[in-house]
């Protein structure tokens, strides 16, 4: 059964109506003690990470969640949350990756925000992506983005610049796009997360 993150942060309507269309049963984590109700969780978030982070800091779920060992899927600027840094408010984040949330050079990327369908760069061997083909479309919609980085990056995304469209880590996954919001792939997405065991 999957966790919500319910920190005020997160399209909470969009993500419980896909978990709804796939059949997976999900609940809300409003406290500490919410958590031990769930096998995986789900870190949602929209808007401005620097917020984000303070919204999550208020929860006073924050040592929960990096102590976590079972499955953790941070979606949008959920994904965000989980690097060390983000220049959206100049902000440390959860420190999880070593990595930081940028903002897209216009002059490399054109238009900001990056929104709409863009393919995706699926790696053979990641439980995220089972049964999803390399080049997909995925839906986006962020101007922040996270550094690509061999050693985190789960999978690849190009606007203008190369940059993490997933990002993995033990038990800790990330996506910059929205799996609610990318039809059938976004759909497989969700429930591959709902799968994964770790070792």
């Amino acid at each position: 059964m999957i966790g919500i993150i319910n920190y005020g942060a997160g399209n909470i309507f969009s993500l419980t109506a896909a978990l709804d269309r796939v059949g997976l049963t999900y609940g809300m984590v409003n406290t500490a003690d919410d958590i031990d109700q769930y096998d995986r969780i789900i870190i949602p978030g929209v808007g401005h990470a620097g917020a984000a982070m303070d919204k999550l800091q208020e929860s006073g779920l924050v040592p929960y969640i990096k102590k976590l060992k079972k499955p953790v899927l941070g979606i949008c600027v959920g994904m965000q949350l989980l690097t060390a840094f983000s220049e959206e408010g100049n902000a440390e984040m959860l420190k999880l990756f070593p990595l930081k949330t940028l903002h897209f050079d216009v002059e490399k990327s054109g238009k900001v925000p990056h929104m709409g369908w863009n393919s995706v760069s699926v790696p053979a061997n990641s439980p995220l992506f089972a049964h999803i083909e390399d080049q997909t479309y995925f839906y986006f919609v962020h101007s922040y983005f996270i550094e690509f980085d061999a050693t985190y990056t789960a999978a690849k995304c190009v606007y203008g610049q190369p940059f993490s469209a997933a990002i993995s880590k033990d038990n800790f996954f990330g996506v910059q796009f929205h799996p609610e919001k990318s039809g059938k792939a976004g759909e497989q997405l969700l429930l591959n997360f709902s799968t994964i065991q770790i070792d």
